[in-house]
């Protein structure tokens, strides 16, 4: 089974799966609304608007794991990303990234290793994952990585897909 054919649901409650997005570069990451990370949404959004009509898209998982730091509802957490940030890019329903109930998309995904080699249990919210059009990961960055990071611009910049 691939990480496309996972299910997942969207914020929205809709039944969904990252196949909807096969084919697209994505960055997958783990948000959350109280957290001092939390302007990070500004650079998500940035990318989105960017790279979004060129075979990319940011894909975010809320996660009330980290200090409790997304509490909220599905419709407060939209209603905070929209008002707050205008993130217009897809959320997801809130789901566990560690434990016994790590979603299916993360299992996947904690195996990928970071820049100092390093893989297992997510950190923190906004742990970054990029993955390329054909579905394999890229690479892992850690939360306090920026996403208009240099090196994450340029590994989104070489895989866009068109």
């Amino acid at each position: 089974m691939s990480i496309y054919d996972l299910p997942i649901q969207t914020l929205q409650g809709d039944p969904s799966s990252l196949g909807d997005y096969r084919g697209k570069t994505l960055l997958l990451v783990n948000v959350a609304s109280k957290c001092g990370l939390t302007p990070q949404y500004e650079g998500l959004e940035r990318l989105q608007q960017t790279y979004g009509d060129k075979g990319f898209t940011v894909l975010g998982f809320p996660c009330n794991q980290f200090g409790a730091q997304e509490p909220g509802t599905s419709e407060e957490i939209a209603t905070f990303c929209s008002a707050t940030y205008g993130v217009t890019f897809p959320m997801f329903e809130k789901v566990d990234v560690n434990g016994d109930d790590r979603h299916p998309i993360y299992a996947e995904l904690v195996t990928t290793t970071d820049a100092d080699g390093e893989s297992g249990d997510i950190q923190w919210n906004f742990e970054k994952f990029l993955v390329s059009s054909d579905g394999t990961t890229i690479t892992r960055l850690r939360p306090m990585v920026d996403p208009e990071a240099p090196e994450l611009v340029a590994a989104i910049e070489a895989d866009l897909p068109g």
